[in-house]
């Protein structure tokens, strides 16, 4: 493979894919053409905003495409055809690549896929991870076939989750950035017919799904570890919460009465300790902590946010809202 003589498309859209046309950019094998979402709605006022990989695809001057779909799309065929492709790169795209995409390509498509295939098949693999506690996830190079993460691999590399406080961002990042030094290497040999893909074995096969509003809401019967987990997992989006029904004091700035709101849990530790509490209570500690009991142990609020509010501390919580304690998440 000769840098910036090789006409590679990349297909992705959020910031794991971003890390990875960055690194390809900085490596002079800078794609010929990006395929990504469509611009979505943003925030309250719903603005309309690029993909993570749309705007790098702009500082650099990249071709854009952004199709609704790929299947019987005959416009971005015709696109992608036109470009004469070598290869495809996939990272987190986020649509399917039916048959007649695969085929545009000389050398077919490449995936890169934040799990050691085939384990953590689907659209949510790192979360996955945290969420089963695992202590090493990795990365998979496969050449994609119609079957989601189905393909045969080309390489793989294992990241050890040594600080177990990853959030789904940063374990993210990580791995993007493992995944990008890993396709980096290996592209020469593979372009090259140096390096043999080698089929999964479909029998260990483990999948994933894909992530919904409602996967955030706490069910406090769990233990406090798996609920801790899921602060991390789901931190970016779509982050974890519960519904209270909070009394502040009477003075308070906040509220006139009591509400029924939403509480997004941002950081919490694990409290080891033996209770008989029902799961959801509120209480405090001996060195005065805000903790709530679980199905086993407790999770001790470290950062919270009560809804249309900022983020603050369990402390700072436990000032303006005396009367929680007591209380039990709904």
């Amino acid at each position: 493979m000769i840098k910036g003589q090789n006409n590679i498309v990349f297909f992705g859209t959020p910031e794991f894919a971003a890390v990875i046309l960055k690194m390809l950019v900085e490596a002079e094998l800078q794609p010929a053409a990006i395929v990504t979402s469509s611009d979505k709605p943003v925030g309250r006022k719903q603005i309309l905003t690029p993909s993570p990989v749309k705007e790098l695809a702009l500082q650099y001057n990249l071709k854009i495409f952004q199709p609704e779909t790929l299947k019987n799309n005959l416009e971005i065929i015709n696109n992608l055809s036109l470009l004469k492709p070598d290869l495809f790169v996939l990272a987190a795209y986020g649509l399917i690549l039916p048959q007649e995409i695969l085929d545009i390509p000389k050398y077919g498509c490449l995936n890169i896929h934040p799990s050691l295939l085939p384990k953590y098949r689907g659209a949510s693999p790192i979360q996955a991870a945290l969420l089963n506690g695992d202590n090493a996830i990795g990365v998979t190079i496969i050449v994609m076939d119609e079957k989601v993460d189905h393909g045969p691999i080309i390489a793989n590399a294992e990241f050890r989750m040594q600080n177990t406080e990853f959030t789904y961002s940063e374990l993210s990042k990580q791995l993007a950035e493992l995944g990008g030094k890993l396709l980096i290497k290996v592209l020469p040999g593979y372009l090259n017919g140096k390096i043999k893909s080698i089929p999964q074995d479909h029998t260990k096969a483990t999948f994933t799904k894909r992530i919904k509003k409602q996967d955030g809401k706490i069910d406090w019967s769990k233990s406090a570890q798996y609920i801790e987990a899921m602060t991390r997992a789901y931190y970016s989006w779509p982050t974890v919460y519960s519904n209270l029904t909070i009394e502040p004091r009477k003075k308070s700035k906040i509220s006139n009465g009591a509400s029924n709101k939403r509480l997004k849990v941002i950081r919490a530790d694990i409290l080891d300790v033996k209770h008989n509490k029902h799961p959801g209570t509120i209480f405090l500690t001996k060195s005065k902590q805000l903790a709530v009991a679980c199905g086993k142990n407790a999770l001790l609020l470290k950062k919270i946010q009560l809804e249309g509010k900022k983020p603050i501390s369990g402390k700072d919580f436990l000032n303006g809202y005396p009367n929680i304690v007591g209380a039990v998440f709904l």
